[in-house]
């Protein structure tokens, strides 16, 4: 049996970021063999990937970046279990490897960003799970978004638990930084479930219906006057939840592609993503 000196196990501390008691139960394990120590650390990971697979995550954070031309955004979200580990340096970094992967590699999909090689040749997704070995908890990348167009706007809450990528389109010369960062702003608080009314989804539209006629219903109103009124709620439905059709927040005087069109004649966004991270 080798013998497990102070020296070794800050060696493999260094070497993986994990903890000084799990370093010396690595290399003990492995007779010294820092290579095998290494492995045993990561399949310790995995068995915490393993075993807390079924736990909620509810905090962690968002983050965005948009390229030097505008032209492009990436959104990502990993979250974590608890608000503590959302604030320790290594999470942090890791939400900022994940971005900087997602920007290098311009992943079309969460499956393709996750399997993109690192630095040392492993994949995202392994990085990721050794973390969890470290800290123990649950890590997840529950959002991953791409957007390409004209000009993409993005924004992050407060909380860092939320964010928004808008996709503009007939900009032309305008600058539209300020008038995306609001309508970003607008997505966040407003959470609209389309950008109009064609993109809502019909069993949306069914239940909206069904809920118009039972609520007029129960006021009272005719049989032969429900189909009428349950129109009239779906418009409603429409002008609340549908992100063109809304009024801006800061001035409900307009809507919002009233804002687009007195920025930019012709001004209107083509796609927008929000991705939260919720208990």
């Amino acid at each position: 049996m080798a013998a497990i000196t102070a020296a070794d196990v800050n060696k493999l501390r260094t070497m993986t970021g994990a903890g000084m008691m799990d370093c010396k139960k690595a290399l003990t394990e492995a007779d010294g063999d820092f290579e095998a120590a290494r492995d045993i650390l990561r399949k310790q990971g995995q068995k915490i990937a393993d075993k807390r697979s079924e736990n909620a995550t509810s905090e962690g954070l968002v983050l965005a970046a948009v390229s030097e031309d505008g032209t492009n955004g990436k959104l990502v979200a990993l979250a974590c279990e608890t608000e503590p580990v959302a604030k320790v340096e290594d999470f942090k970094n890791l939400a900022q490897q994940i971005l900087a992967t997602a920007v290098k590699s311009n992943a079309a999909s969460k499956e393709e960003l996750l399997a993109s090689a690192q630095e040392d040749g492993r994949s995202l997704q392994e990085h990721i799970t050794d973390l969890m070995g470290k800290i123990g908890e649950k890590l997840d990348v529950v959002a991953y978004e791409n957007v390409t167009a004209e000009k993409v706007a993005s924004y992050i809450h407060s909380d860092n638990k939320k964010g928004v990528l808008v996709a503009m389109k007939n900009v032309g010369g305008a600058d539209v930084a300020a008038v995306g960062r609001d309508v970003a702003m607008q997505i966040v608080a407003m959470r609209p479930v389309a950008l109009d009314k064609d993109g809502v989804d019909a069993a949306t539209i069914e239940r909206e219906i069904e809920i118009g006629k039972e609520q007029a219903r129960s006021e009272g109103k005719p049989e032969a006057m429900l189909e009428k009124i349950a129109q009239g709620k779906l418009n409603k439905f429409y002008k609340e939840n549908t992100l063109l059709n809304q009024e801006f927040v800061k001035d409900n005087s307009v809507t919002i592609a009233q804002l687009l069109d007195k920025t930019q004649k012709g001004l209107t966004i083509s796609d927008f993503k929000r991705v939260a991270i919720v208990g």
